[in-house]
């Protein structure tokens, strides 16, 4: 990963910076196929997640679970599908993963299946346990053995630690225990908890399915199964699948909705609703909000693909200047490909994105990117632009400074890493080799996601919940 040299410099690298981060989770409790419909419900949830993925299938008396590295088609094989089909079961729990840090191990996967006194129970979760160090440090010292590196394993060893007599009281002790942002699928044979934190950090919504119910981290997981949804899963709340339906079985005291700004910026895709809102929309609005505060005399809008586009609609819709493709992304690149030499590093870009000189030869360009975070991605996406022949390059980003780290589920770097801190736009512009740089106030992000009440830290360091640990990762291993 290219970084920042101590003399200011950006380090010369494959710029491909994208940021890593939240997970995605689905459940399903009471339909005839629950595997298949939660191997096609996790590929729209593939982008929350490309390093592994898996599926726990109950039958109300046994728990098993399939999971492996890779992207969902690789990691599950038709016959992981067919062993946890043999089954018959009734409900699944799946997820997709991203490491938030090294701890990129098959080991890690999700769901984990943890067997105990009480039975046996399949976790997955999306989010990050801000005490997650002192709680294993405290489970460690009273005997525990830990098999994994992520913290989700630290509630299965709460579970195990309670003197409760089922496994929803169980949880309900262990969930007192930890802090920080979690949309969790918890699942024993028989049923299923969903389990959100009382911020509402990360989402979760429910829904239905030819009388199964469904529940996901996205609302495109549910369009793409043909699922109806019900309603989000409440900050704070404890909902439960079983035979008696759904049912809230615990709702702690929240102190309103925190939901990530970033999920509307960078992490949801384009075709969920969050909150009501359709993202895409959102996305628009935030490019029109730009385009009033940063307008720019230009001869043509061009989006960074792919969560930069809609901004870059609304930019351009606001502006009247044209939008054009002036960049395209090869979605057939995976992350994994082998790092090239130092004189074929433009050659790795181009695979992932390559500029359009007929659109942009000669011209004004204003490139419209979601979010910056080192800036080595905008530096060198910048410069496939001037040298398909641009003229002007005037960067428009559609959300405010990363000034702070993310302790929640996103793998934003340490605050000495960030492009924004300490520099003024026109500082920033230089590094990265713009004519103009403009960032979207967040009051104005904000009021194009419906308003207040979201977390915001990553942009102002307001923390809902204080990051007292240094953090370990629900989709990752600890923070160094």
């Amino acid at each position: 990963m290219a970084g920042r040299s101590a003399g200011g410099r950006l380090k010369p690298g494959v710029p491909l910076e994208g940021i890593r981060h939240a997970c995605g989770v689905f459940a399903v409790y009471g339909h005839p196929d629950p595997v298949r419909l939660t191997y096609y419900a996790l590929f729209a949830l593939q982008h929350r997640g490309q390093e592994a993925a898996g599926i726990a299938a109950g039958d109300g008396r046994r728990l098993e679970v399939r999971r492996g590295p890779g992207l969902v088609g690789d990691a599950l094989r038709a016959s992981d599908l067919e062993a946890l089909d043999a089954l018959r079961p009734n409900l699944a729990v799946g997820h997709v993963r991203y490491a938030t840090t090294g701890a990129s191990v098959a080991g890690n996967a999700q769901p984990l299946l943890l067997h105990y006194r009480l039975g046996t129970v399949a976790i997955a979760h999306n989010g990050n346990l801000t005490n997650a160090a002192s709680l294993r440090a405290e489970c460690e010292a009273a005997g525990s053995i830990f098999q994994t590196t992520t913290d989700t394993e630290i509630l299965a060893h709460l579970m195990a630690r309670s003197d409760a007599r089922d496994v929803g009281t169980a949880l309900a002790a262990a969930l007192a225990r930890v802090e920080g942002a979690y949309s969790l699928a918890v699942a024993s044979p028989d049923r299923i908890w969903l389990c959100r934190d009382p911020h509402g950090i990360r989402p979760m919504v429910l829904g239905q399915l030819d009388g199964a119910l469904v529940a996901a981290s996205e609302s495109c997981a549910l369009d793409a199964i043909g699922a109806t949804p019900l309603r989000s899963l409440q900050p704070g709340e404890v909902a439960e699948f079983s035979r008696t339906g759904l049912r809230t079985v615990r709702r702690v005291s929240s102190p309103g909705g925190r939901l990530c700004l970033f999920e509307f910026v960078y992490l949801a895709r384009p075709d969920s609703e969050l909150q009501g809102h359709n993202v895409h929309l959102v996305r628009k609005e935030m490019g029109r909000r730009l385009a009033l505060a940063a307008p720019v005399a230009a001869d043509v809008v061009v989006g960074v693909p792919d969560s930069g586009i809609s901004a870059a609609v609304g930019y351009a819709e606001q502006t009247k200047i044209p939008y054009e493709l002036g960049l395209i992304k090869n979605r057939y690149v995976g992350r994994t490909f082998i790092q090239p030499s130092q004189d074929l590093r433009e050659v790795a870009v181009r695979m992932k994105l390559n500029a359009v000189p007929s659109v942009l030869s000669g011209r004004r360009v204003v490139l419209v990117e979601d979010s910056v975070v080192r800036g080595t991605t905008s530096r060198h996406l910048i410069g496939l632009v001037r040298r398909a022949g641009a003229v002007e390059v005037h960067l428009r980003v559609a959300s405010p400074t990363f000034v702070h780290p993310c302790y929640y589920g996103i793998d934003i770097p340490t605050r000495q890493e960030l492009l924004a801190p300490g520099r003024s736009p026109a500082e920033m512009a230089e590094l990265v080799g713009a004519d103009s740089l403009a960032f979207l106030d967040l009051s104005d992000a904000e009021q194009a996601a419906g308003g207040g009440g979201f977390c915001t830290a990553c942009f102002d360091g307001r923390y809902p919940v204080e990051p007292r640990d240094a953090v370990g990762g629900a989709c990752g291993g600890p923070r160094p």
